[in-house]
């Protein structure tokens, strides 16, 4: 049976419909969700398993969130008479992750996040302007829509660096510089290997049809229940699935990375997004990526690079026991945990910060979540400038949050000294997050509260007040595109101390938190995030850009050989808005050499130094209800009604 009027949550088999010899209609339910069915003034509730009789006009609602349907003459005429069963299709993989993200955010510890409801202006009369005064960027270029030309993005731009993803209808000047999946996902890759949460492998395969040819595809998850029965019934039959183990309680696999095997090397990518539909195309979204050479003869008895260890044994950690496939010039291989160690990640311009479940003590308690950022950045030196410089958190999910165990993070933030060996000592913390206004005029609606998965408990707590910063982004061109990026950083005007790009999210889940008086460190989930320091920029600057895709080429503006050879002090980290002499792209990171310091632009999404929350202003929490219309003219919570005809 057709639906009418169906939206992308009718994704799978969720009740069933028979007709008998006689006429007679009956409607099973088929999933485990509940659904009601209304005839007339009469309300029947059926439980997952049960039956009822069903007729012409009775309407069947589909809970939670009540997307309902009438059942029409019109609907049944489309079955064959020989069709004994027609199947009414609901959302059950999206009502599947809302479960998810709800009784892990009730407990506290929520890192996880659902499909939004697929909606388009077109379907509604109302209009930005007259719904929402709120400050629109200038606008340089022309407004590219969902099927806007963008343009390509070379390997020689993305070999290393940090980059925006497109976001879907921001004028094109905003989307300069960034990528798509597409534009990672390239070349003759042997060996695809994709970490995430959330994974939809119908968008999947369709955004990105390069990988229907590539001879291996691990997809490590953090998918359950009846997400995980659909995503393993939709895989092609030769991917390789692996969820780690959780050992404890509330924890998920939520970290988002791809490593990519070439024939000439390895592709290494974090990133922020989902492997969903909305994440790549409606949000706020980060990704870096470097491309790594085979190790040559001459560098396989040298000492791993640190980067190397940290990737090896975060793989490790994930307790994958690997799979054979056959590489060119390289035959038949075990690709596991130990096989990247056959790469020279010697020029890697970044450290990984990951976190992996557990208690961990002893030598392993630097080793993940704010322990290890703690160590690395103690191990750094920083200019003067920096010292009690502020720190900002930007995130898209709040644990259960308590002063005691914001000190303890603060203490990891706060980490590292000056060139002198003084401390950087304290600096006033500040939280990016979205505002209810910044909600209900992005450019989904209420519905991007979706992606904000965080309760009013966890939010509206007193001592957080202070913290409360808007996510602001007019220079991107994101300010209405709602942040699912994760970033951290430390900052002094527009020069970065050091930045984090990471899944991590503010929870102690996430992060970890000390116990046994500071002897073990707990984690519940799995993370991972890159770290970019100022001395990590050296080795881009003096080495070509090797790309698995394309020949080697600098990453660099063209320079003359003499100023290559100039000494490099002080590399400098800097947002875009640093009034330096070169000019650079929105989306993407560019680098220069000025007076002989190495400067690196990070496309930083958010303005510096962020703009408090004024008296009037609420952080978003996605339990309460908003009655004032969005964009779209939607209420919180959303009503959905997708009937096939009017009521």
């Amino acid at each position: 049976m057709d639906l009418k009027n169906s939206s992308k949550q009718v994704s799978r088999k969720h009740v069933s419909i028979t007709a008998s010899s006689q006429g007679n209609l009956q409607i099973f339910v088929a999933g485990q969700n509940p659904v009601v069915v209304r005839s007339g003034s009469e309300r029947r509730k059926l439980l997952p398993q049960m039956s009822s009789a069903l007729h012409v006009g009775d309407v069947i609602e589909f809970l939670p969130g009540k997307l309902a349907y009438r059942l029409t003459s019109d609907s049944l005429l489309g079955s064959r008479p020989q069709d004994s069963e027609t199947f009414l299709q609901a959302s059950c993989r999206d009502e599947e992750n809302v479960r998810k993200r709800k009784s892990q955010v009730l407990e506290d510890e929520a890192i996880a996040r659902a499909l939004q409801f697929a909606s388009s202006s077109h379907q509604h009369g109302f209009s930005r302007s007259r719904l929402c005064s709120v400050k629109e960027p200038k606008l340089d270029g022309m407004e590219m829509g969902a099927s806007g030309t963008e343009e390509p993005v070379t390997s020689q731009r993305l070999s290393s660096s940090f980059q925006l993803m497109r976001v879907r209808n921001l004028p094109q000047w905003a989307n300069k510089g960034c990528v798509g999946i597409g534009d990672v996902i390239q070349g003759k890759v042997q060996v695809a290997l994709l970490s995430n949460y959330m994974v939809d492998i119908g968008w999947l395969l369709g955004a990105c049809p390069l990988l229907r040819k590539v001879p291996r595809v691990v997809v490590i998850h953090g998918e359950s229940g009846q997400s995980l029965e659909l995503l393993q019934n939709s895989k092609p039959c030769d991917w390789v699935l692996h969820k780690p183990p959780l050992r404890l309680s509330y924890g998920t696999h939520h970290s988002k990375a791809m490593l990519l095997v070439y024939p000439t090397g390895v592709r290494v990518i974090v990133h922020t997004a989902n492997l969903i539909h909305v994440d790549w195309n409606n949000k706020s979204q980060g990704l870096w990526m470097q491309d790594f050479p085979w190790k040559t003869d001459a560098c396989k008895g040298k000492k791993s690079s640190v980067f190397e260890n940290d990737l090896v044994q975060y793989l490790t950690a994930l307790e994958w026991p690997g799979c054979t496939t056959v590489l060119p010039e390289q035959g038949e291989v075990r690709i596991n945990a130990a096989f990247f160690h056959k790469f020279d990640f010697s020029s890697a311009t970044v450290r990984l910060i990951a976190s992996v479940p557990g208690y961990h003590q002893g030598h392993n308690l630097s080793k993940w979540g704010h322990m290890k950022l703690r160590k690395v950045l103690q191990e750094q030196s920083f200019e003067q400038e920096f010292k009690g410089a502020p720190i900002v958190y930007q995130f898209s999910s709040l644990g259960s949050l308590d002063e005691k165990w914001l000190s303890e993070l603060a203490a990891s933030m706060q980490a590292g000294s000056t060139f002198e060996k003084e401390p950087l000592g304290h600096g006033a913390t500040q939280f990016i997050w979205p505002t209810v206004e910044d909600i209900r005029c992005s450019l989904e609606g209420y519905a991007a509260g979706n992606a904000v998965p965080s309760p009013q408990k966890n939010v509206e707590r007193g001592f957080l007040s202070k913290y409360w910063s808007h996510w602001q982004a007019d220079h991107s061109g994101r300010s209405h595109a709602m942040p699912h990026i994760k970033s951290y950083l430390r900052y002094h005007d527009q020069c970065l101390a050091w930045f984090l790009l990471t899944s991590s999210n503010l929870s102690k889940a996430a992060w970890g938190s000390l116990v046994k008086s500071g002897s073990q460190l707990m984690i519940r989930s799995y993370e991972l995030g890159v770290l970019f320091l100022p001395h990590l920029v050296r080795a881009q600057f003096e080495s070509p850009s090797f790309s698995c895709t394309e020949d080697f080429s600098p990453l660099l503006p063209q320079q003359n050989e003499k100023e290559v050879e100039k000494p490099v002090r002080h590399p400098k980290l800097v947002t875009m808005c640093w009034k330096g002499s070169a000019s650079v792209e929105h989306g993407g990171s560019t680098m220069q050499q000025q007076d002989g310091v190495v400067v690196v632009r990070l496309p930083l999404p958010y303005a510096l130094p962020p703009t408090k929350y004024r008296p009037e202003d609420r952080p978003w929490s996605w339990d309460r209800q908003y009655h004032q219309p969005d964009v779209y003219g939607e209420v919180w919570p959303r009503s959905v009604k997708l009937y096939s005809q009017a009521l």
